[in-house]
């Protein structure tokens, strides 16, 4: 089988980039080592989440073996001109709502694919749609489970996806944290090419 001589490792804690990837039926195994997500202040959109994600790889350049494939992902949101990471608190995660409610924003979700003699970054943005939020959806949102670990304080599967977005335009998947089909196919071109060489 394509997958028995190559070992995927997911570099992320995030259970719904874990579920995604069983999804798939790929066997992997998860990693995880922590990094400060800081990143310089002049970056805009797409490229906050692509040094993020190339700062969760490094710590995996000195360990990765051959015939490993190493995954790390970041997911931000950004709307208008604002980067919106996961909320540190519930008053933060409340802004975050009322700034993202009636407008159009942006998922970007960064993904590095490491192997021993490359390293790779595909980048996918979707269109997000928030209606008008009223305020009684927005704490009725937050008592159910405070989404302190998703980026923009809402995760689009929850009920506020349910009863607040109105249209996505580009992949469903990416705005969960992982864009599916990309991943898929990086992963076998790059069991392809590592067969070839």
């Amino acid at each position: 089988m394509l997958y028995q001589q190559h070992e995927i490792i997911l570099a992320s804690g995030s259970p719904r980039r874990k579920a995604f990837m069983e999804q798939l039926n790929i066997p992997f195994t998860v990693k995880t080592i922590p990094v400060d997500e800081v990143f310089p202040l002049s970056l805009k959109g797409k490229f906050i989440a692509e040094h993020i994600v190339k700062k969760k790889n490094a710590p995996f350049t000195k360990i990765v073996k051959p015939k490993q494939i190493i995954i790390t992902a970041d997911t931000i949101v950004w709307c208008d001109q604002r980067y919106l990471g996961k909320p540190n608190n519930i008053v933060e995660a409340k802004e975050m709502l009322e700034f993202l409610s009636g407008k159009v924003h942006e998922v970007i979700t960064a993904v590095g694919f490491l192997t021993a003699r490359t390293f790779e970054v595909l980048t996918e943005t979707t269109q997000v749609y928030f209606k008008k939020l009223k305020e009684s959806e927005i704490d009725h949102y937050l008592q159910l489970a405070p989404p302190l670990d998703k980026a923009g304080a809402y995760g689009i599967q929850d009920w506020i996806g349910k009863v607040g977005i109105v249209k996505i335009e580009g992949s469903y998947t990416n705005v969960v944290g992982l864009p599916l089909p990309r991943v898929k196919e990086k992963i076998e071109d790059l069991i392809a090419a590592a067969e070839r060489n």
